[in-house]
């Protein structure tokens, strides 16, 4: 039915122009790719050595999805009209821009597009005057607790035992961590995140401010709780990480396209070797009421993004997704892409380890566990764009304390596949036995999933030192 509708409000448009005063994004969905100069044989041309690295440690093979969509197939979109801002090799879409609807039938003629959705519309874009911001660094202001080395981020970590990872010489080095979100305004000021080690950053949203200086912080507090590594201070959870920053969350409006920025900020992650992301986006209304998801949506295969979160699973990554903050509302279920399947889907608790009232609820359409774990997400320590510790509350928060542990964990064990990882820890939660929908799996021991997962490696040890041949056995012996 919503499909139905959804083809009846672009038929709508196209018939019925809208005032000229409104622009337009439409998701053209492919048949296919199209034929291409890139082959599998030949990776090295449109992956990163460290993404093909990622792929032969896990016995993952490179594939046709793998391919980037055909040059002669964008060239004829563009030809058409309109300006390519989002496309997606793993689900055979490309988003575009343009300032006339009557475009759309023109891309419906086109013999490889299979569908054309609305994808945004609004106002154009005026660029705003640059601020005046005489303020050159926002200087590191937090008192230094003594005897404490995480100082005020300990309230953070010590619900999941995460310092077991630390005490271990378990801190996320060597690790890449992309955040994925909106927002990291002032990062380069901020003498509490001046030590952070930052591979790359990427802005993935069309005609929008600088992701450094637009005003919003979201994601800049995000980053900080895993982070941060400013001892007695506030540490983060994998405060050795190396990290990756990407936009895709466009504060001016709410629309499907916000989608399809995130599968191309979460595509870019994976050609550049990202092993783990954290997000703390959720989407299920829309500007648009139309093209909002219901509840019979939540089952990881019909979200844009949930689909394309499930794909980077199957490529490696591990990826932690808040749950989101619609528990007290109406909607009251966990949002795409947390539905997803192969990923950890993290929910809030208060300091006293009982659900918080806003974290969304599970299960799955298709009656899926979800959440899968919690963690700290009310008055969560966090860093804000003015440089100063401060507390938060939301899954945002939860999700990325949860993050920066699952990256150590992984550290620790590199051994374990990304989804032998979430099983391990599931597996080491208080609520494994007894999941329920507030809870999920409830909140995991850091301690117990580093017990868990070394019986994992040493499990798999004999079953390789069991499958040997009785020669290669003897000689082993004699060594």
């Amino acid at each position: 039915m919503k499909k139905i509708i959804l083809l009846l409000s672009i038929l709508f448009i196209t018939t019925n122009a809208f005032s000229q005063e409104y622009e337009y994004k439409f998701r053209l969905l492919l048949k296919d790719k199209g034929k291409t100069s890139y082959s599998i044989n030949k990776p090295e041309e449109f992956l990163s050595a460290k993404s093909i690295e990622r792929r032969a440690k896990y016995g993952i093979a490179i594939d046709e999805s793998d391919l980037p969509i055909s040059t002669d197939y964008l060239k004829k979109i563009e030809a058409v009209g309109g300006v390519i801002v989002a496309k997606s090799k793993w689900l055979n879409s490309v988003a575009v821009h343009c300032t006339d609807t009557a475009i759309v039938e023109k891309y419906r003629k086109l013999p490889f597009v299979k569908d054309v959705v609305l994808a945004w519309r609004g106002k154009p874009y005026v660029e705003s005057a640059a601020k005046n911001d005489s303020i050159k660094s926002y200087p590191a202001k937090e008192t230094i607790s003594f005897g404490n080395n995480y100082g005020k981020g300990l309230q953070n970590i010590k619900m999941n035992n995460g310092q077991a990872l630390h005490k271990a010489g378990f801190k996320g080095k060597g690790m890449d961590i992309a955040v994925i979100d909106g927002g990291f305004n002032n990062f380069h000021k901020i003498e509490m995140l001046n030590n952070l080690d930052i591979k790359g950053s990427k802005d993935f949203i069309y005609q929008h401010p600088d992701m450094f200086a637009n005003g919003a912080q979201h994601g800049l507090s995000v980053l900080s709780c895993i982070g941060a590594n400013k001892p007695m201070q506030f540490v983060g959870t994998a405060p050795e990480a190396s990290f990756w920053l990407f936009n895709s969350e466009d504060g001016r409006s709410e629309y499907p396209i916000e989608e399809d920025y995130w599968v191309a900020a979460i595509e870019y992650a994976d050609s550049v070797g990202v092993y783990v992301v954290n997000t703390s986006l959720g989407y299920s209304n829309f500007d648009a009421p139309a093209q909002s998801y219901t509840h019979a949506d939540i089952d990881g295969k019909t979200a844009h993004i949930s689909r394309a979160a499930d794909r980077a699973s199957d490529k490696g990554m591990l990826l932690s997704i808040s749950a989101g903050n619609s528990g007290d509302s109406e909607w009251r279920k966990i949002t795409p892409p947390s539905d997803a399947i192969n990923i950890v889907t993290v929910g809030a608790v208060q300091k006293d380890s009982t659900v918080a009232r806003f974290s969304s609820r599970g299960m799955t359409a298709d009656l899926r566990v979800k959440p899968d774990v919690m963690a700290l997400g009310v008055w969560s320590t966090v860093v804000n764009d003015k440089g100063l510790v401060s507390v938060s509350s939301g899954t945002s928060f939860s999700s990325p304390i949860m993050c920066g542990m699952l990256a150590c964990l992984w550290q620790a064990f590199p051994e374990l596949s990304n989804k032998e990882i979430i099983s391990v820890v599931r597996e080491s939660s208080n609520k494994y036995e007894s999941f329920d929908e507030d809870y999920g799996y409830g909140i995991p021991d850091m301690g117990k999933a580093m017990e868990i997962a070394q019986a994992k490696v040493d499990a798999k040890k004999k079953a390789m030192e069991a499958a040997q041949p009785s020669d290669k056995k003897a000689k082993s012996k004699k060594k």
